[in-house]
């Protein structure tokens, strides 16, 4: 190979490494200013995911207001906080009325989620923190959106968007205005390395 194709070719993939590095970095940062709600169902009998989506509905009307005046993640997390016993019995409520007797954990969790899309959004992997409804065994498929910025809340006072929590570049990879598929599956493969490294 002559040099200068050696030379073109090197370019090329310092090129592609620097804009993957910075892709991943965006990736990253992500997760330190979103808030996502998991409501997990007993298991996937028509039954349980149909009773998933009423605990999901009423989780969403009792946190209609949470957000109201809330700036960043920080304040989101405490708001969320502060109301988890008002959900629990909420979501307590909803499952019995119902007719079922599951028993209900409604907690602040930091988990590992593989990318994930939303409506027009898509959240690339890593380790996010989440308000987590698990119903009964939590065995069954779960629903997710974002709470803050609240995304999937009935209409709030002020409202955050995304626009406003992210960055230009971080805007981008969640809005997919660009061909990300191949990256988003490659920080994919890195969250799940790192996490394993983690925890083993």
């Amino acid at each position: 190979m002559k040099l200068i194709e050696k030379s073109l070719l090197l370019a090329f993939i310092f090129t592609v490494l620097f804009s993957f590095t910075g892709f991943a970095a965006g990736c990253e940062d992500i997760p330190n200013h979103v808030l996502r709600l998991h409501v997990l169902a007993n298991s996937d009998s028509k039954e349980d995911q149909a009773l998933k989506l009423k605990v999901r509905d009423r989780i969403l009307a009792e946190s209609s207001h949470i957000m109201d005046n809330v700036a960043n993640k920080a304040e989101a997390q405490n708001a969320v906080r502060t109301a988890l016993p008002k959900l629990k019995s909420a979501a307590e409520d909803e499952v019995q009325k119902q007719g079922y007797h599951y028993p209900v954990d409604v907690k602040m969790e930091r988990l590992y989620f593989t990318t994930r899309q939303y409506k027009t959004v898509t959240l690339p992997a890593g380790e996010y923190d989440s308000l987590r409804v698990t119903i009964g065994k939590a065995e069954g498929h779960n629903w997710w959106c974002v709470i803050f910025p609240p995304m999937c809340l009935p209409a709030a006072e002020e409202p955050k968007e995304l626009g406003d929590v992210l960055n230009a570049n971080q805007l981008q990879i969640v809005e997919g205005k660009g061909d990300f598929e191949v990256k988003f599956k490659a920080v994919e493969l890195y969250e799940q390395f790192k996490d394993y490294m983690e925890h083993k």
